[in-house]
């Protein structure tokens, strides 16, 4: 598919992640709408990009901020191809020390979050009988391990949503869905990480291969840059030397 002019929605443009992918969807010449919280951020992303943009001030973890948000990309572009869900959080903690404010605030925006981007760009999609949904989920979504219990299953939930939205969008209204999983990238998720005894515990040294946010970004590119009778279900993407 030709991407120059399809408008895209990229919820944590401000991000590591979401900033690569809107660069390159950009020099694919898509018109974008960059969502997020730091405005600041988004202004100074938007003046690096070559193409039309708007930048629009999206809580994913408040549905009203959300419908205020899908108001301002409705008067600007009118209709939206793309929705990429890239706002994520990441405070891995051991269930025993009891972050609970954390494990609901990882909910709250990796699975509601996604949910309420859905929400707002259905109405679009079924209008125009077609479009593309990218969920940035991860390879934790399917490979568990200790402290990444709540994160883990914020993103099982994304790659179920993803396979059920397929079964229930894409024959009725030509809606494609993607899952992305990467396996651990160079951004500054790990910041949100607050219980003490798993960072002591874990090794997170400069010496473990990652990823680049705009391997992302390309995977991106080429599930949406298929032709409409072609739909990439799942993207595992892991660094060169992890199994």
């Amino acid at each position: 598919m030709n991407l120059k002019n399809k408008v895209a929605v990229i919820t944590g443009a401000s991000g590591g992640i979401g900033g690569a992918i809107a660069e390159k969807l950009s020099e694919k010449g898509c018109k974008l709408a960059l969502a997020g919280r730091d405005m600041e951020a988004l202004k100074k992303l938007k003046e690096r990009l070559v193409g039309e943009s708007i930048t629009v001030e999206i809580d994913v973890a408040d549905s009203q901020s959300v419908n205020k948000g899908f108001e301002t990309i409705n008067n600007h572009f009118e209709e939206v191809d793309i929705l990429v869900n890239s706002a994520g959080v990441m405070p891995l903690s051991y269930l025993k020390n009891r972050h609970l404010k954390e494990w609901l605030q990882t909910i709250e925006v990796n699975v509601k979050g996604s949910l309420r981007m859905i929400d707002g760009v259905l109405p679009y999609m079924k209008k125009q009988n077609g479009g593309h949904i990218v969920n940035i989920a991860s390879v934790d979504g399917k490979e568990l391990y200790k402290g990444g219990a709540v994160y883990g299953a914020s993103k099982a939930a994304i790659i179920a949503l993803s396979r059920a939205m397929r079964m229930e969008l894409s024959p009725e209204f030509g809606i494609k869905v993607t899952s992305i999983e990467p396996g651990t990238v160079a951004t500054d998720l790990r910041d949100d990480i607050t219980d003490k005894e798993l960072l002591n515990d874990k090794d997170y040294s400069k010496n473990e291969p990652k990823l680049k946010s705009e391997d992302i970004a390309r995977a991106v590119v080429y599930a949406l840059s298929e032709p409409d009778g072609v739909n990439i279900n799942e993207l595992l993407i892991k660094p060169t030397g992890k199994s």
